[in-house]
């Protein structure tokens, strides 16, 4: 092994994908968990909550309290990746502030996997993270692009991109994810590839309420091209760079997230499409729909920044206003045509 001892806050699908990608090149890589289940289902090898079915490498470790973390890291943590969803940035890094702070005056980077807006401050993960360690900007690192979990801990060639500030870390993280099945490639664009990983996930919600009302690949290939326009609208606002939403994390993910099968979020809108109402999905599951609540936050962005964006607002009319996915489909082909790159 190249590395001593990873740390993975959050044991979510995604976050044990992640661990188990380091374990191919980290002597230990321990899981920081909060629920008793998945911490007793990963002693025994597995992540049933999430990912039934899958059995994880030998050296991913779970931890379920802070003490047992030192214990097992013996004070040799080289990275560490949270794989926590946006809405749950502030209260854990709050609460662990001091903790945290320590580690980045040790020069460990952090990756943060959360692919969310905050309705409540309309912030992304940088923003959360710089809020709270504002001198530590370098140390931090967003990664987004199309992966699904399940795929990735079956080993299928997976490409994404992280997004940092420091080109030493960037490279570092880098060297440490890189497998012969998963390959990380570096950008400086964070805004970018934070708002691709965010608003892919609207999308994909609108994929599955098409898919659910009986509508196929015209529809859909109209819906991501469409799209696509319209997140570059947002990517103005921020000062994101435009190649950016063609790339991995923009149009490969929201690629991936519309037309694959294991996409919660597409999921999501399929259940949708079936009359069930928003908070009724959300509260008969334990996995986090990011979608959902980043389409308050673009809804008030689009309000905030005179945004015009027709997709992502019908998407919140029909999870926040009850609108009928089909009268909001109509009425978005009842509007005026206007020149495809306007």
């Amino acid at each position: 092994m190249k590395y001593d001892y990873a740390l993975v806050v959050g044991a979510g699908a995604f976050g044990t994908s992640i661990a188990s990608v380091l374990a191919n090149n980290f002597k230990n890589v321990i899981l920081k968990v909060r629920s008793v289940d998945v911490y007793e289902s990963l002693l025994k090898g597995s992540n049933e909550v999430y990912l039934p079915g899958i059995n994880l490498a030998d050296n991913i470790v779970p931890a379920l309290t802070w003490e047992e973390v030192d214990e097992k890291a013996k004070g040799k943590v080289e990275i560490i990746v949270s794989g926590l969803p946006t809405a749950g940035i502030n209260d854990f890094f709050k609460e662990n502030y001091e903790r945290f702070t320590k580690y980045f005056e040790q020069e460990i980077p952090l990756v943060s996997l959360s692919k969310g807006i905050d309705p409540q401050t309309l912030e992304m993960a940088d923003d959360l993270f710089f809020d709270l360690w504002n001198e530590y900007k370098e140390q931090f690192i967003f990664l987004s692009g199309p992966s699904f979990a399940k795929e990735i801990l079956q080993e299928q060639v997976t490409l994404v991109t992280a997004a940092g500030r420091s080109k030493h870390n960037l490279e570092s993280i880098s060297k440490m994810l890189d497998t012969t099945y998963f390959k990380v490639l570096p950008s400086y664009d964070v805004k970018g590839v934070l708002l691709g990983g965010a608003l892919k996930n609207i999308l994909a919600i609108a994929g599955g309420i098409i898919e659910g009302l009986g509508y196929n690949h015209n529809t859909r290939a109209a819906m991501i091209t469409r799209g696509i326009a319209e997140m570059l609208r947002f990517g103005k606002v921020f000062n994101a760079r435009p190649e950016t939403f063609y790339g991995l994390s923009g149009m490969g993910d929201l690629i991936l997230t519309t037309t694959g099968e294991l996409s919660r979020n597409k999921t999501f809108g399929l259940e949708i499409a079936k009359g069930r109402s928003a908070e009724e999905i959300i509260n008969s599951q334990r996995t986090v729909v990011e979608g959902y609540k980043t389409a308050k936050a673009v809804h008030l962005l689009c309000e905030k920044y005179a945004i015009r964006a027709n997709i992502f607002q019908g998407v919140y009319k029909v999870l926040y206003e009850n609108a009928v996915p089909g009268d909001v489909l109509k009425k978005l082909m009842n509007q005026p045509s206007k020149f495809e790159l306007d």
